[in-house]
C-alpha cells in the first residue's frame, strides 16, 4: 500500500484487495453500510458513514501533489458503492481533475448496490474513470448466505454482476472456500460455480473463511449444525468448485495468504490444469502453504 503525505490521516482499520497493493487509496466513505455478516469483522470497530467531501477532496489534492502520476486509485471502505451516484461523479471528477495518470479506479460493491443504480448511473460512473468493481459474492447458495446474513440470494446477486457487466464495468468476483461448513459444503460450491457461470466475471477470486476471534457469532448464525471444514475437506471443496464452472476467459487466482493451495490461471482454458492440481494436493504430492505462514 502506498505511504504518502496527507494532511488528513487514515481512519483504521484499514482493507484492500490483494491486487490493490499498489493502488493510492481513498476513504470516499468509512466502515460498511451493511456490516452484518456473520464470519467478517474487517469493519465491526467503525460506524458508517460516508466522508465530508471537504476533507476527502483536500486528500485528493494533496496526494495528487505529493505523489505526481498516479496509475491506479482504489476507494475505500467497505462499498463506495453505497455512495449516490452524484456524490461519486464528483469524487471521480476530483480525481481526474487533481491526480494525474489515473488509468483505473475500482471500489468494493454489494451486489444490490450495484442493481439499485440504474444502467444510465453505472454508465455515467464507467465514463468517469470507475472500471472495476470487487463483489463479495461469498456464496451462490441461498441457504448458506441466510446462514451467514449476508443478505443477498444467489437472484439478487446474479442480478447485480449481471448489470454491472452490461454496463461495461469490470467484476472481480469473491468465492469464500469454506463458509458453508461441511454440512452445506457441496451445495455451496455448485451454487457458487452456477452464480459465476451466469454471470461470466472478468476475475474471480477463491479465499478460505477464516473465522475471527468471538467466532461465536458466526456459530451461531449458521446453526448447531455447522463444523469447519478440515484442510482436506477444503480442497474437496474447492475441486467441485473449479469442476462446476463453466466459464469462457475468466482469470481466476486462489493465491490470498488465506490458501493452503495456490492456484493461478484462466477459467475455462485452464481448467483441466487447476483440477490436476487440485488433485496433486489432495494426493499429497504438490506443497501446500503451511498452517503458520496462512493470515488475512
Amino acid at each position: 500500500m502506498l505511504v504518502y503525505p496527507l494532511p488528513i490521516p487514515y481512519d483504521q482499520p484499514l482493507y484492500r484487495p490483494p491486487s490493490e497493493a499498489d493502488s493510492l487509496i481513498l476513504q470516499a466513505a468509512l466502515g460498511c453500510s451493511w456490516n452484518r455478516c456473520s464470519f467478517c469483522e474487517m469493519y465491526t470497530s467503525k460506524r458508517f458513514r460516508p466522508r465530508a467531501e471537504a476533507e476527502l477532496f483536500a486528500e485528493i489534492r494533496a496526494a495528487g501533489a505529493a505523489l505526481g502520476r498516479v496509475r491506479r486509485v482504489f476507494l475505500a471502505d467497505g462499498d463506495a458503492m453505497v455512495l449516490s451516484t452524484r456524490r461519486l461523479l464528483r469524487i471521480l471528477e476530483r480525481i481526474r481533475a487533481d491526480i494525474e495518470g489515473v488509468q483505473r479506479v475500482s471500489c468494493y460493491a454489494l451486489p444490490r448496490q450495484l442493481a439499485g443504480k440504474s444502467a444510465a448511473e453505472l454508465g455515467e460512473l464507467r465514463a468517469a474513470g470507475l472500471s472495476l468493481v470487487y463483489v463479495g459474492v461469498e456464496s451462490g447458495d441461498d441457504e448458506v448466505l441466510r446462514r451467514v446474513r449476508k443478505g443477498e440470494t444467489m437472484a439478487s446477486t446474479i442480478e447485480g454482476l449481471a448489470h454491472a457487466r452490461a454496463a461495461g464495468l469490470r467484476v472481480s468476483a469473491m468465492i469464500l472456500n469454506g463458509l458453508g461448513g461441511v454440512a452445506l459444503s457441496a451445495q455451496h460450491a455448485r451454487h457458487s460455480a452456477e452464480v459465476l457461470n451466469e454471470t461470466q466475471p472478468e476475475y474471480a477470486a477463491v479465499l478460505v473463511v477464516m473465522l475471527p476471534p468471538g467466532e461465536e457469532r458466526f456459530r451461531a448464525a449458521f446453526g448447531p449444525d455447522y463444523r469447519e471444514p478440515s484442510q482436506r475437506e477444503l480442497l474437496q471443496e474447492l475441486e467441485t468448485f473449479v469442476a462446476a464452472t463453466e466459464l469462457e476467459s475468466t482469470i481466476f487466482r486462489s493465491d490470498h495468504a488465506s490458501n493452503y493451495l495456490v492456484l493461478k490461471g484462466v477459467l475455462g482454458k485452464d481448467k483441466a490444469r487447476l483440477l490436476g492440481e487440485i488433485r496433486e494436493a489432495l494426493a499429497a504430492r504438490r506443497r501446500l502453504r503451511p498452517e503458520h505462514a496462512r493470515g488475512l
